[in-house]
């Protein structure tokens, strides 16, 4: 069955979607410094489908790549301890909705968003150096977790934690960068 939609027109919902999603995250993470499976599911669930209907197998499977590749740097630094399971999984569900290339310019949004944002916490609470600490002790980590010997799960359990109680509410970068990457995609469209 063909869509009566033109690209243009499947872009648009797709980034519709994203921006909608990552402000409803921005938000909730805010208010209780999460960001819940009753959104990340549905979403990733929804990005799936609305690409098999789309495109059927083909497009399933740019779904799928997105999931991966937007989510993979996110569920590492979940692994590492220095991120969120829900900033992993809003990822993934934002990968499957945009696929690979606008879900790379989203991801490339977001980590600069994400940088902005972990830098202004750090400045304004006099953190800058303990800051510049945690993310050397976050790459040594990284070597010690994927090089070292044992099992993973014990590796893993022993890297410190050095997010702060409060945390960094990355709901809200994820939302500046895919606002950010809507835009430029939509310029560079244009």
């Amino acid at each position: 069955m063909q869509w009566p939609l033109s690209d243009q027109d499947v872009q648009a919902v797709q980034w519709t979607v994203a921006v909608i999603a990552s402000l409803a995250a921005a938000v909730v993470d805010l208010k209780v410094r999460r960001i819940p499976n009753v959104l990340t599911g549905p979403l990733l669930l929804g990005g799936l489908i609305w690409s098999a209907a789309i495109a059927g197998w083909s497009g399933l499977g740019e779904s799928v790549a997105g999931v991966v590749i937007v989510g993979f740097p996110f569920f590492l630094l979940w692994m590492l301890r220095a991120g969120g399971a829900g900033d992993a999984k809003m990822m993934m569900a934002l990968g499957a909705w945009l696929g690979v290339m606008n879900g790379v310019a989203a991801l490339l949004g977001v980590a600069l968003a994400g940088g902005v944002v972990a830098l202004g916490y750090a400045l304004a609470r006099r953190q800058v150096l303990s800051t510049g600490g945690n993310m050397l002790v976050m790459m040594l980590s990284a070597l010690f977790l994927f090089r070292g010997s044992g099992r993973f799960s014990e590796r893993q359990e022993s890297i410190p934690s050095f997010r702060s109680p409060q945390g960094i509410p990355y709901g809200v970068a994820i939302c500046v960068g895919t606002c950010a990457a809507a835009v430029w995609m939509w310029v560079a469209r244009s």
